[in-house]
């Protein structure tokens, strides 16, 4: 069930380019209009639900990395260490950990059993540039739902998720604790050099 709960957060990313973003548009509007498109394309794609890992990863690499925020996504799983890296350093943090999320979420994709998605009213004002737009999972079989939120931020192109919250746990701030530790017993290099080897282990896996 989380493989297929991670496929839809970033599935939901994945079919941004099909729907051209304004800044106009509203949160909940985007988040409804790309989760109902990736449904209809995990549906129809026998490839992905077969488990095509490199047709996955080209997907992941050439249409998410412009929709998320990494670069902020990597500074809360930080924390205050964010600070002890010099510029190069959190260049490549950024880098290692995209890639993480990416050949983590890549795998995903086989899990989809028709689930449905609700989106939830939103209370927005104007001005407002940081929202948590709510949804939750219908599942089959009698199973309860889920419920997923979405931490969005508003920049000049339109809104970007930072992080995700799955049955109240926040996804990307709960790294911190293990990039804490990283840091703490190897120091900046030493998490670098931990994300690249998970990085490098779960490229071996796939076969990438």
């Amino acid at each position: 069930m989380i493989r297929w709960l991670i496929c839809l957060l970033v599935g939901m990313l994945f079919a941004v380019p099909l729907f051209a973003q304004s800044p106009e548009v509203a949160p909940d509007a985007l988040v409804k209009k790309v989760t109902e498109d990736t449904l209809a394309i995990v549906r129809s794609d026998q490839d992905i639900r077969a488990g095509n890992r490199k047709k996955t990863i080209d997907l992941v690499e050439t249409q998410i990395l412009p929709y998320f925020d990494f670069t902020r996504m990597t500074r809360l799983a930080m924390g205050k260490n964010w600070r002890q890296a010099d510029s190069q350093q959190q260049q490549t943090l950024v880098n290692e950990f995209r890639t993480l999320l990416v050949n983590t979420y890549a795998s995903a994709f086989t899990d989809y059993k028709d689930q449905t998605v609700d989106i939830k009213p939103l209370r927005i004002e104007s001005g407002d540039t940081d929202v948590v737009v709510r949804t939750v999972i219908n599942q089959q079989n009698g199973q309860p739902p889920v419920a997923i939120d979405y931490n969005m931020e508003k920049i000049d192109n339109g809104w970007k998720v930072y992080d995700f919250t799955v049955e109240g746990v926040r996804w990307v701030q709960n790294y911190r604790n293990t990039f804490n530790n990283e840091v703490q017993n190897g120091g900046v290099d030493g998490l670098i050099k931990t994300l690249q080897d998970k990085n490098k282990s779960l490229a071996q896996a796939s076969g990438k």
